[in-house]
């Protein structure tokens, strides 16, 4: 977006400012130089604010707006707000309130299931298996109401493929999602069943369903960033680091793939320079995600440059990273370890 001191400069130097203007032509320039700001602050939704990563701007506007007339929507992009912030409890009762309002919309479903899940990740054995269960219910209802979605299939898939049978888990079911898959996103089906395989120690078929995968989507980077991670948990680093240099040079359909790859090459203790090259990359470019903040984005980086020994461009990028997310705390404990 356009500075307010830049658009007014822009608009000035087109009027012809050497000579008076006409009353009415002073008044018509400024009624468009008047639009030309509102304009683009119009253009900030809240889905332009989690996208450019200014997640403490959406909370503050999400808020204003529940205030002011309380929606199913507004509820969900709440929770899908303190999703990024790693907030699951509060994303939950955002999450609930939206599905509450609107029980038939399957994307409030599914992302109800999403914050459940990730705080069954980090509870103990009684809550996750009672949370795990939701996460399921969730999903299958998601899919249920939306069943041409292919990001609800596919959670779901991976739901019963991570999940114990005791809470609904299993292989059978994965496997029947991931056909299911097939004519939705034939890419996301083969990674399904390189999962499977995976889990299955079928190294060989698990190798050759990513590489599917990368066909089926035409190179695409998600399906590279994924036979990275798969080359990562073989301990074939060379060829991990490879399908990330190829990845970085292809066409790139889903900005994301960059911060991801840039997370494998970090818990691998890869090439770190490689690694720094994707976050910048991601972080200048005009197509940052929701699925990718950006103060996550400059999180990564700083850590990055701290393994690199440069702790001075480290603790700026969790400046950086608080800049727009004041209450992360792995930059906030970032920075204090620096000050050590």
């Amino acid at each position: 977006m356009r500075s307010l001191d830049s658009s007014y400069r822009h608009a000035e130097h087109g009027s012809g400012a050497s000579s008076p203007a006409p009353v009415a032509k002073r008044a018509a320039f400024f009624a468009a130089s008047v639009l030309t700001l509102i304009i683009p602050l119009a253009a900030e939704t809240p889905q332009d604010l989690l996208a450019a990563g200014r997640v403490d701007q959406a909370v503050q506007t999400l808020e204003q707006q529940i205030q002011r007339t309380p929606t199913a929507e507004t509820y969900n992009m709440l929770c899908r707000a303190y999703f990024e912030l790693d907030d699951w409890s509060a994303g939950i009762t955002a999450c609930e309130r939206a599905v509450a309002l609107d029980p038939t919309n399957g994307l409030y479903h599914l992302w109800l299931g999403r914050a459940y899940g990730e705080k069954a990740d980090r509870a103990g054995f009684l809550s996750a298996a009672g949370l795990a269960k939701k996460v399921r219910s969730e999903f299958e209802r998601a899919v249920a109401l939306s069943p041409d979605s292919w990001e609800a299939r596919t959670d779901l898939a991976e739901f019963y493929l991570e999940a114990p049978g005791i809470v609904g888990g299993g292989k059978d079911k994965a496997r029947a999602e991931a056909e299911l898959l097939m004519p939705l996103n034939p890419a996301m089906a083969h990674w399904v069943k390189g999962r499977i395989a995976e889990k299955n120690k079928d190294n060989a078929t698990a190798e050759s369903e990513y590489r599917a995968a990368i066909d089926c989507s035409h190179g695409g980077a998600r399906a590279w960033v994924n036979l990275a991670g798969f080359y990562r948990h073989m301990n074939r680093y060379n060829e991990m680091e490879q399908a990330l240099q190829t990845m970085e040079s292809r066409p790139l359909d889903r900005p994301a793939a960059l911060v991801d790859g840039a997370h494998i090459l970090l818990r691998a203790g890869g090439d770190y320079t490689l690694a720094i090259r994707l976050v910048r990359r991601y972080v200048s470019s005009s197509t940052t995600v929701e699925e990718a903040p950006v103060f996550k984005a400059h999180y990564l980086l700083g850590e990055l440059l701290e393994k690199q020994g440069d702790p001075s461009a480290a603790a700026g990028e969790y400046r950086e990273a608080l800049a727009l997310a004041h209450n992360f705390r792995p930059a906030q404990d970032g920075l204090k370890r620096l000050a050590r």
